[in-house]
């Protein structure tokens, strides 16, 4: 996940050093997903900026270069950064030329989606899911953008919080964490969204999956099975089943990963307690109801009706 604050520190002793993030380790706070992180071995403050490749200056949410200790590593040819900033109105065919030279060294997108005439309009409490409860991260753990128009996204990933549903919450408000993921899922069901998947959510702790994914927060210990509720697995699986459709990529295992599976990161949630078979299996059944999920009871059948015919 991201940042439950440290041993002694009040957000239930979970070990705050490394989670979220564009980087390979945030800004010295963030949740734990490593087990063996959750017994008190941090890294001090500063080795953990100096990984990061933190810049005076820089806050995290405007980050404006490639140096540092950004992540990459790993990431096959993605979706990434658009052509559809280059198209400068009234500029010409030169001024044009040169603008989709810029764009396509990818930095301009931190200025160019915020000129008057680009900007979307954007709702206070708007969700991406319905239902789910606007709980709002502190805009310094996530980065303003314009998915997919400047990244386009092709991955969930999925994150076990190391703590409660509430103390996932608090950390995404607090500004110094620097850490954030676009949804946090109770284990009963219950969904609050922090950051709207038109921006990047410093949740993977890589940059580059930070771009091109939506980060699930998930309540629960990964040590812990009994935090995988029935009710969690089935609202997490129509949220990722409604992402999927919304950006058009497949229910898969390159598609849909975990924490621990991101280059560069030291984390291992979900853990070996998430029932990925049990999961994929829900999240296909939405995107195609009459697909039925390895396990899942039958239809109920009404009194005194014939059963189904059975198909050889």
């Amino acid at each position: 996940m991201a940042c439950l604050g440290g041993a002694g520190r009040g957000n239930g002793g979970v070990d705050t050093a490394g989670h979220g993030g564009e980087y390979a380790e945030a800004a010295g706070c963030v949740i734990s997903h490593s087990v063996s992180r959750v017994d008190g071995t941090a890294d001090r403050p500063e080795s953990v900026m100096e990984r990061m490749g933190k810049r005076d200056g820089d806050s995290g949410a405007e980050s404006t270069g490639e140096s540092g200790g950004e992540q990459r590593e790993g990431l096959k040819a993605g979706p990434g950064l658009t052509r559809r900033r280059a198209l400068w109105i009234g500029g010409g065919g030169a001024v044009a030329a040169g603008v989709a030279a810029l764009v396509a060294g990818g930095e301009p997108a931190r200025w160019w989606w915020r000129l008057p005439w680009n900007e979307k309009p954007r709702t206070a409490g708007a969700v991406d899911f319905r239902g789910a409860q606007w709980v709002a991260a502190s805009p310094e753990n996530y980065r303003r953008a314009d998915r997919p128009a400047d990244y386009g996204i092709d991955r969930v990933v999925i994150h076990v919080v190391q703590g409660s549903y509430a103390t996932a919450l608090d950390v995404f408000r607090n500004p110094f964490h620097e850490a954030a993921a676009h949804y946090v899922i109770r284990k009963d069901g219950h969904v609050a969204q922090t950051v709207r998947e038109l921006d990047v959510a410093f949740h993977a702790g890589n940059r580059g999956y930070n771009e091109r994914s939506v980060g699930i927060e998930h309540e629960g210990y990964v040590d812990r099975p009994q935090s995988f509720t029935a009710a969690m697995y089935a609202s997490s699986a129509r949220l990722t089943a409604g992402i999927c459709r919304r950006y058009g990529f497949p229910a898969d295992r390159e598609h849909i990963v975990g924490h621990g599976e991101v280059p560069g990161t030291d984390h291992t949630d979900p853990g070996k307690h998430w029932d990925w078979d049990r999961y994929l299996g829900l999240v296909r059944a939405e995107l195609h109801p009459r697909l039925k999920p390895a396990g899942s009871a039958p239809p109920a059948q009404a009194p005194g009706s014939a059963p189904p015919a059975q198909t050889p």
